[in-house]
């Protein structure tokens, strides 16, 4: 099966999330929750950027549109999907739909991309220079949170939406090297322990951007919680306290950048959206491109090894074990999900994908109005056949025809036109 389409199905699930403690089979391995106590629906929402968050933004209007988005109960997100999540919350909050569609979804797109035609990165990297900045390395990710505060959501992490679905943002425990997560209810990750009922301290701005802080652009975030604040963690050893005091965050993609940490466990529908990056062969480009390139690979493997067992827990035969859901990728066709002799869903063609849209770049640059049009169509298509092949039974019984978001992006000619510079970083000032 095709590494970038895959999914399996089972009855339409309760809007409800599991909770429970991790099993693990006889081999040491771990283990979903048998099905029967696995409730909701988990959306993962991948790291990757502007252009994940537009990719994002494309696959979550169709689901809006096939009343899936109403019976999502959860919301993983890295980075990239962090940002997109961050405003959800805000635009949406208790508004969120028990059923059907959110009527208003056109204002949510008009303010995701009105935050990403804005350059993000450039002006906290600048500031970080100064020399008066130089010996706090804190302090371009701190500009970073900022501008999510100002722009994308000022709220607390506690003052979360408690209707509609849960929102997880992930980052990476350094100390531990394991997924960060932050919710209303708590934050920390599994070895470090938690604190529960997050105060005034953390919001929703900083949990975007420690999600969203990547190397080597930006340093670490330095969560400031004391070792007492936090419990249940795996760590009882002597060094516990140091470890904690030293505690920072990066990107939750260097640990798993698809947001499944969270959720694959506990919920009966995955679904995961992923618009990372993808890998390109190359010929040899010297000492600094090798350097590149050695990080590269590692980062190629550790995904490669995150989809196959996705697609591996999709097939599972055995119910207890098997996930239900679907995953589709920018770097997927529609023509994949169609079964033989079945005419598939509208979508670019295979080259149109592999040397343009899945080649546009990953960065918090302004992005242009083609390029957020291709990429939303490009999600919207997706999701469309992947929920279709795959979890037809979290559909609504007569959704709405399907109605492209962009047409004209959709002309070859005009696509390659409009994304033929769409894989340049503009460094250090960014795009016009």
């Amino acid at each position: 099966m095709d590494v970038d389409q895959v999914g399996s199905s089972a009855s339409a699930p309760a809007a409800s999330e599991a909770a429970g403690e991790v099993e693990y089979a006889p081999d040491g391995s771990v283990v979903p929750r048998p099905r029967r106590q696995r409730l909701g629906v988990a959306l993962c929402l991948s790291g990757g950027g502007f252009r994940a968050a537009m990719f994002h933004l494309g696959a979550m209007r169709r689901l809006n549109e096939l009343g899936v988005l109403a019976r999502v109960t959860t919301i993983s997100s890295v980075s990239g999907g962090s940002i997109l999540a961050g405003l959800l919350a805000k635009e949406i909050g208790a508004d969120w739909p028990s059923n059907g569609q959110f009527a208003d979804w056109a204002r949510v797109e008009e303010r995701m991309r009105a935050f990403c035609c804005k350059n993000i990165r450039t002006m906290p990297i600048l500031v970080g220079a100064l020399p008066w900045n130089l010996l706090n390395s804190a302090k371009p990710v701190q500009e970073l949170i900022d501008r999510y505060r100002e722009d994308l959501n000022s709220g607390l992490l506690r003052d979360l939406p408690r209707v509609g679905p849960k929102y997880i943002f992930c980052a990476t425990d350094m100390s531990y090297g394991v997924n960060w997560i932050f919710s209303a209810e708590r934050i920390g990750s599994y070895q470090a322990g938690y604190l529960y009922n997050p105060d005034a301290r953390f919001d929703v701005a900083t949990a975007v951007g420690a999600s969203s802080c990547f190397p080597p652009v930006f340093d670490p975030w330095p969560i400031t919680v004391r070792p007492g604040e936090l419990s249940d963690g795996d760590d009882r050893s002597d060094e516990r306290a140091e470890r904690v005091r030293g505690l920072r965050l990066a990107d939750g993609g260097l640990y798993d950048n698809l947001g499944l940490e969270p959720v694959w466990r506990t919920h009966e529908y995955v679904l995961v959206s992923d618009g990372g990056s993808t890998f390109d062969a190359q010929g040899d480009g010297g000492l600094f491109w090798r350097l590149n390139r050695y990080v590269g690979v590692m980062g190629k493997q550790v995904g490669s090894l995150r989809k196959r067992w996705l697609i591996a827990s999709f097939e599972d035969p055995d119910p207890d074990r098997a996930l239900f859901g679907t995953y589709w990728g920018i770097g997927t066709f529609t023509r994949s999900y169609a079964r033989r002799g079945e005419t598939p869903v509208r979508g670019y063609g295979d080259d149109l994908v592999d040397e343009y849209i899945s080649e546009v770049r990953t960065d918090l640059d302004r992005f242009s109005e083609s390029e957020m049009d291709a990429l939303i169509n490009h999600g919207y298509l997706l999701a469309e056949a992947a929920t279709a092949r795959y979890t037809p039974d979290l559909r609504d019984d007569a959704p709405p025809p399907l109605r492209v978001p962009y047409e004209a992006l959709m002309e070859p000619e005009a696509l390659m036109r409009e994304l033929r510079n769409s894989h340049k970083r503009k460094l250090p000032f960014g795009r016009r």
